[in-house]
């Protein structure tokens, strides 16, 4: 058993690149008809629980709640993390949760992991629901400290403290980096900004070792993967899904697209005629002036 445990919370969410979300009538995503992939800011949260595999050793577990094609989300976040366990959350009981609910589920499936849990990572916040509050919710429901918007991190493993570094805004400021620590365990939301960095050469044979392996753990994921039901979670049905949630979606409307109100040109940069008109175009704006 590893002497530092990781789970890390990911999720499933719509691929909005390819342009296609679907919505049922109640205003829940009809996963059926749209396209899926691992969350950005999962996949950050995954990079973070992989830099404790390099430098600790840490055990981890990637943990997501939703349908069966969530499994998806573990294979990527395993690739990522090189974890040692995937757990899927799955049920219709489930089905339409809030963050509070979703909250709810997360908290009863983390102590299903092996071992004892000493650090949950999760993203900053989903790019589906952009709320930010499932990380905070589940470290509360939990019991463990918070830590948001963290850009780094060290475990300091004889005295089980983890010392942070974390983007906050103060007195109008932005970006002020304020220095914490806490004792294990504790809930890590890693902001988007996070970047590991493996600067020994132990460290950078460690990332090449467990990026291998995480490559053939990968391919053979299911291998890995435990799929939960509300029943073998132990839930209660009134905390979790629709009935558990109080936050209530009235209805979804797509944002209409706006009128195109620039034009461009297309500007030949072998034709001195039209590289001139350019250079007349920007002097007038400019107001003649020089630039030195």
């Amino acid at each position: 058993m590893s002497d530092l445990n990781i789970a890390v919370n990911v999720k499933l969410e719509p691929d909005f690149s390819e342009g296609n979300v679907s919505y049922n009538a109640d205003g829940t995503l009809n996963r059926a008809e749209t396209k899926s992939i691992l969350g950005p800011h999962s996949a950050v949260a995954s990079n973070a629980a992989f830099y404790s595999k390099v430098l600790y050793g840490a055990r981890v577990a990637v943990t997501t709640m939703g349908p069966p094609i969530a499994d998806i989300a573990l294979q990527q976040a395993q690739l990522l993390s090189d974890a040692d366990e995937l757990h899927l959350y799955s049920d219709r009981m489930f089905a339409g949760a809030d963050t509070l609910a979703t909250a709810e589920v997360l908290k009863t499936g983390i102590s299903k992991v092996d071992g004892k849990t000493d650090i949950v990572f999760s993203g900053h916040r989903a790019s589906d629901g952009e709320t930010g509050q499932t990380g905070p919710q589940t470290a509360w429901k939990l019991g463990f400290t918070f830590l948001g918007n963290v850009i780094d991190y060290y475990v300091d493993m004889q005295s089980r403290i983890v010392r942070a570094k974390r983007l906050i805004s103060l007195q109008g400021f932005y970006d002020v980096v304020e220095e914490v620590e806490a004792p294990l365990p504790v809930f890590i939301a890693i902001d988007p900004s996070y970047k590991a960095s493996f600067n020994t050469v132990s460290q950078r044979l460690a990332f090449e070792k467990y990026q291998k392996e995480a490559k053939g753990r990968a391919q053979n994921y299911k291998q890995y993967l435990k799929v939960f039901n509300a029943q073998q979670l132990g839930v209660d049905p009134k905390l979790v899904g629709l009935p558990g949630s109080p936050t209530i979606v009235y209805k979804v409307e797509k944002i209409p697209k706006a009128k195109a109100s620039r034009k461009a040109e297309v500007v030949e940069g072998s034709s001195r005629e039209q590289l001139a008109k350019v250079a007349t175009k920007i002097f007038e704006v400019l107001g003649g002036l020089v630039i030195k």
